[in-house]
């Protein structure tokens, strides 16, 4: 069932959780940030919405690096109900994708009940004192292939956030399906 993320509650402070990672290690969120903000994109490996932008969050995320703007993925699902989101299927999505950015595995889902996160994908676009200046998508492609000119929504707003401080005012919402809560099986 699709979801759409909610308007940006500018200044919110952004919550730190340790968790482990697809390449073995374990991260805090916090240490992903670059000098200039960091963006936390919820995400999972079956989603058709996911799929369908993978590349392009890859691509923005390598090409924020240049702005200072670090970059982390949570997986936050219910690996139980839907398999294809369990930790190890997470390694192997992230290998195919080339993620150069952490692949976090929120197990018990208290990151993303902490971040109110609604969907996948779902980006929180945070500056460099960690409060939220961007929630909103992507790009215009939803689940569908974007054309090659298509504006790129979260990778000018976090240049935005990264020359500045803050987020654009006028956001468009994320859009993807909605989280596997374990309470929800």
């Amino acid at each position: 069932m699709a979801a759409m993320t909610p308007i940006c509650d500018f200044g919110w402070k952004a919550v730190d959780a340790r968790l482990p990672a697809t390449d073995g290690k374990e991260y805090s969120v916090f240490e992903c940030a670059g000098p200039n903000g960091l963006v936390i994109a919820f995400i999972c490996n079956h989603c058709p919405y996911v799929k369908a932008v993978i590349d392009r969050i890859v691509r923005d995320a390598n090409d924020l690096k240049e702005h200072g703007i670090g970059f982390v993925a949570v997986c936050s699902n219910n690996a139980t109900t839907h398999p294809a989101d369990s930790f190890e299927n997470m390694k192997l999505f992230a290998r195919k994708h080339g993620f150069t950015f952490p692949y976090l595995h929120d197990e018990d889902q208290s990151l993303a009940r902490k971040y109110d996160a609604v969907c996948t994908p779902d980006f929180f676009g945070f500056n460099r004192f960690m409060e939220l200046q961007y929630r909103g998508r992507l790009d215009a492609s939803r689940k569908d292939i974007a054309p090659e000119d298509a504006r790129r929504d979260l990778y000018d707003a976090m240049v935005m956030v990264a020359e500045t401080g803050s987020g654009p005012r006028e956001q468009i919402p994320s859009m993807g399906c909605s989280i596997k809560w374990k309470d929800a099986a």
